[in-house]
């Protein structure tokens, strides 16, 4: 399971690491996926570090993001010392959507899913902001890595539709089961809205004015802001 898992790592931006915050590229699949894509290796492996590297400027300019992280996981880990019968029923009403092909959004299904299904509400608050802020930092980090242009990645535009089509390429019947129990599609989504979401924000106020998102807590987007950016426009700036 962790093969299959790690074979899709291209890098990761670890906020809690050493040195506050250490920075991961997972070389062998760098290089598998320039060959899977045949495009230039050179800026592939740029355009990979670019996102990477984003993550790292995020966590460095903003240090709260890593205490607001960390408390919304203390949340998410405590014991809500709920009753039972209230989880029971809960999870049976998760069971009665996934049975309909009730599946309002990609968190509502898979592990993310069952996890939503079993928390008590201070756990779901707490695992619907890390799921924002996984969005919203994602979307960032692929927003700058393609607005950087030619001029930095000569090929960026063939690599970015390449990549693209290799995201949304379909997969064995086996391994889409796996992908959607493991919350793979809730991963990939996170980069597709999230980058929609910084995309039209910055066409429509400008870079500087998107940064004010980076201010505190209150200014990153709520849950339904991310598939409606005009809302965060409204209420923020």
């Amino acid at each position: 399971m962790l093969a299959f898992i790690s074979a899709g790592i291209l890098g990761q931006y670890d906020p809690f690491g050493p040195d506050g915050g250490e920075l991961l590229l997972v070389y062998p699949n760098v290089i598998a996926v320039e060959r899977q894509l045949r495009v230039a290796p050179a800026d592939f492996r740029l355009w990979v570090c670019l996102h990477e590297v984003t993550h790292r400027v995020q966590f460095r300019a903003n240090p709260w993001l890593t205490d607001h992280m960390s408390q919304a996981l203390a949340v998410l880990t405590q014991d809500a010392g709920e009753d039972v019968t209230e989880m029971v029923g809960r999870l049976a009403d998760y069971v009665r959507k996934q049975r309909n092909g009730s599946t309002p959004d990609p968190n509502s299904a898979g592990v993310l899913g069952l996890m939503r299904a079993v928390q008590a509400e201070p756990q779901r608050r707490a695992l619907d902001q890390l799921l924002v802020l996984g969005t919203l930092l994602e979307g960032h980090a692929d927003h700058v890595m393609d607005a950087v242009g030619p001029a930095v990645v000569p090929s960026v535009s063939t690599i970015r539709r390449r990549f693209d089509e290799r995201r949304q390429r379909k997969q064995p019947p086996l391994q889409r089961i796996v992908r959607a129990l493991l919350g793979f599609d809730a991963k990939i989504s996170q980069y597709t809205r999230g980058k929609a979401f910084v995309d039209h924000v910055v066409t429509t106020v400008g870079m500087t004015r998107f940064n004010t998102i980076w201010s505190s807590p209150d200014t990153l987007p709520l849950p339904d802001e991310i598939d409606e950016p005009q809302r965060w426009i409204d209420r923020v700036l």
